[in-house]
């Protein structure tokens, strides 16, 4: 196999960004026609399956080397044409990260306006579990993110960024319902808020306390936003843990209570980006370590 052609390439990529055949092409202003051509051209060409006709489309394995291939092409061209001044495409450089709720909540959004204005960068923001960004990086979904992981995607950079710590809190009324006792044979029992199915903190902090022979109880909240998950808490649903930033106000207006004061869950969280050199990605790195040496423990 030769040189991939670009068009087909970034054809590949609007599908995938798009969801389907038909918004890809109204994207590209072609023909869905075209789209499928040249799609069917690139598999032929790869010897490669590389997307999963669903709704929406979803990239193989193959699919997501082409991907990514195409998102680095188009932030270097971009780069290129701001470095040599020229009009380029007249649109602002676009880079997909992804970040985890907490860090959306309590720390991550000042870092945007810190950016500088030029070039003109616009964010897509993907929410995921921490513990699971590093895949959307090998898939080439998004360029950057913040991770749970020390172990570099290939083809990215890592660095430490600081520990994000959470406090176990509960409703006092709650706390004096249900956690009264010693802790290794009540909390196992108490109702718990969870933020979603990928959720495990509440989980490895009760196999902690109870020497790992069990986790939390059945009896179970799912509240998936970072702002409700603490406000459920607050509410008296049932126990948690908090983020600090967020724990710590409630703590001090007496709408919750740390039950367990000498345990709290320490998540190291890191940046990972594509090795690239671009302008647009080196600011934001600036902007991420800068702003979680601030809000992040060390």
């Amino acid at each position: 196999m030769s040189e991939l052609p670009l068009d087909q390439v970034r054809t590949l990529l609007a599908v995938v960004d798009e969801g389907t055949f038909d918004a890809a092409a109204a994207a590209l202003h072609v023909t869905p026609s075209a789209v499928s051509q040249r799609v069917k051209a690139l598999e032929q060409r790869t010897g490669r399956v590389l997307l999963l006709r669903t709704k929406p489309v979803r990239p193989t394995e193959s699919g997501q080397v082409l991907v990514r291939l195409a998102r680095q092409v188009g932030l270097l061209e971009r780069d290129a044409h701001a470095e040599l001044g020229l009009s380029g495409t007249g649109r602002a450089t676009r880079v997909p990260v992804a970040v985890n709720a907490d860090s959306l909540a309590s720390w991550f959004l000042p870092v945007l306006s810190r950016v500088p204005a030029e070039p003109p960068v616009c964010f897509e923001l993907r929410r995921e579990d921490e513990g699971h960004t590093a895949a959307l990086l090998r898939e080439g979904t998004v360029m950057a993110a913040v991770t749970s992981s020390p172990e570099p995607v290939p083809g990215c950079s890592v660095r430490h960024l600081g520990r994000m710590r959470y406090l176990p809190v509960a409703h006092p009324e709650f706390a004096a319902r249900h956690l009264a006792g010693p802790l290794e044979d009540v909390l196992p029992e108490a109702p718990v808020v969870v933020f979603d199915r990928l959720d495990d903190i509440q989980d490895g902090f009760v196999r902690r306390i109870t020497g790992g022979r069990r986790g939390a109880s059945a009896d179970r909240h799912w509240i998936p936003t970072s702002e409700g998950y603490a406000d459920a808490v607050a509410a008296g649903l049932g126990w948690g843990m908090v983020p600090e930033a967020q724990a710590v106000p409630l703590l001090r207006a007496g709408r919750v209570t740390r039950f367990a004061p000498r345990h709290e869950v320490d998540v190291p969280l890191y940046w990972q980006q594509w090795k690239l050199d671009s302008p647009a990605l080196a600011a934001l790195a600036e902007a991420v370590t800068a702003t979680a040496a601030r809000a992040l423990r060390p």
